[in-house]
């Protein structure tokens, strides 16, 4: 470690931040940052939806349909690119600007997602099985890979690279980093990197097989967890490799991913290494990409699904990596319990998460300057409580806790077969 440090210290790293000069996001808290913003900070969970499934009440935070207005295009008029479109209104005008500045062939489009239409698909074999016939408007379309990526750059006239992750539940923390690497290969000047995610039926049912879901909203880190709680979200933001002053809004001055680590268990399909090695190895890795030491975060967005694996090695590999700095007490939190786990865009929805809690820092002065002392906001880590004697301890934010110092927020994203990926991002202005 001692060699990593010189190496940093003289400038040897080669660091490839991303500028965040816009994002939006839409989950079960809503879609106005403000309203999500009081939520994290207070512990609020949306209203989660039951399903039967086998017999069982399952909870999931699901998005009301009747909420979500129909894509205009009706060749892309789906549950998940409505769900697109309701985030992406806040995000047009930059979206925009990007392709008036640098040509819709210079925007490229990166985006995590898992679903690819399940609920067309669902539908289709129903009515296959009840007439012997598929309906007359289903289209294998729907089930493409690509198909969310195509809708956002049809709906701007994009025309440059569309890449699109499925790598579970860390697509699109993965897709943040595909993004950095093309930008910085020069195959796009901007990049529109996010993720979106339904809990349609065929995930719930596919996850119930498992045995990985909870048949009450999720608790994580609890003594008591007994799986995870599915839920809907779409999250984009606007990216450039240097700050953008004719992109960049008032609010996102400063902000940037810093940080990029990933690795791989290859140990299980589904389950985490029980050691949580994989883990700390993408964390290491996010912490040496930014030239940082592990004391500098301020702030851990955990995974933290509920799910008994999971928890237990997230929180070994946590323990273990901020205690070799003397920082085992940085403050944690899993927002799954609050939101879901929106697999596909879970990464980039909890990654806006910290971008929230680092620009709420509230001035107490009135120095233009910003010398007056800030007061930030955590997201609070919901649960019952019961912390679990058998994992090594960590600070979880309680409801309304906040911080003085918040620089470097750290988010993390551990999917089935042991694809991890952590990601760091810097409020610039701190």
């Amino acid at each position: 470690m001692g060699i990593e440090k010189n190496k940093m210290a003289d400038g040897l790293n080669c660091s490839r931040p991303v500028y965040i000069n816009d994002y939006s996001l839409y989950c079960i808290l809503g879609g106005d940052k403000a309203q999500i913003l009081d939520a994290l900070k207070n512990g609020r969970r949306g209203t989660f939806t039951t399903y039967d499934v086998a017999g069982v009440q399952r909870p999931a935070a699901t998005i009301d349909p009747v909420s979500l207005a129909p894509v205009p295009e009706k060749k892309f008029d789906n549950r998940v690119n409505r769900l697109s479109q309701a985030a992406l209104v806040s995000v047009e005008k930059t979206i925009q600007k990007a392709v008036e500045k640098y040509g819709a062939n210079r925007v490229g489009i990166f985006i995590g997602s898992c679903d690819n239409g399940s609920e067309a698909s669902m539908a289709a074999l129903k009515c296959f099985k009840e007439t012997g016939a598929f309906p007359d408007d289903y289209v294998l379309d729907y089930q493409r890979a690509d198909f969310p990526a195509q809708f956002i750059a049809e709906r701007f006239g994009i025309t440059g690279m569309l890449s699109v992750h499925s790598t579970a539940c860390a697509s699109s923390a993965s897709a943040f980093v595909s993004a950095r690497n093309n930008l910085y290969a020069g195959n796009c000047d901007v990049a529109i990197v996010g993720g979106v995610d339904i809990a349609s039926l065929s995930v719930i049912l596919g996850f119930a097989s498992l045995e990985a879901m909870s048949d009450k909203p999720t608790n994580p880190f609890s003594a008591n967890r007994s799986g995870l709680t599915l839920g809907d979200a779409a999250v984009f933001f606007v990216v450039t490799k240097e700050q953008c002053a004719e992109l960049c809004t008032e609010k996102c001055e400063g902000l940037k991913v810093v940080g990029f680590g990933e690795s791989d268990d290859a140990d299980h399909i589904t389950a985490p290494r029980a050691d949580g090695e994989g883990a700390y190895q993408a964390m290491k890795a996010a912490l040496m990409d930014a030239a940082l030491d592990a004391s500098q975060i301020d702030y851990v967005n955990l995974h933290g699904t509920g799910t008994e694996l999971n928890d237990a090695m997230e929180s070994c590999a946590v323990n273990r990596l901020f205690g070799e700095s003397n920082h085992a007490n940085v403050p944690v939190s899993s927002t799954k319990a609050l939101t879901g786990h929106t697999l596909g865009a879970a990464g980039a929805l909890e990654l806006a998460f910290c971008c929230l809690a680092l620009q709420s820092g509230r001035e107490s002065g009135t120095d233009k300057n910003n010398c007056g002392e800030k007061e930030y906001l955590l997201p609070a880590h919901l649960f019952d409580g019961v912390v679990d004697p058998e994992l090594p301890p960590l600070h979880f934010v309680k409801p309304g806790e906040t911080s003085k110092n918040l620089k470097y927020c750290m988010s993390n994203s551990f999917a089935f077969g042991g694809c991890n990926v952590s990601l760091i991002v810097e409020n610039g202005l701190a």
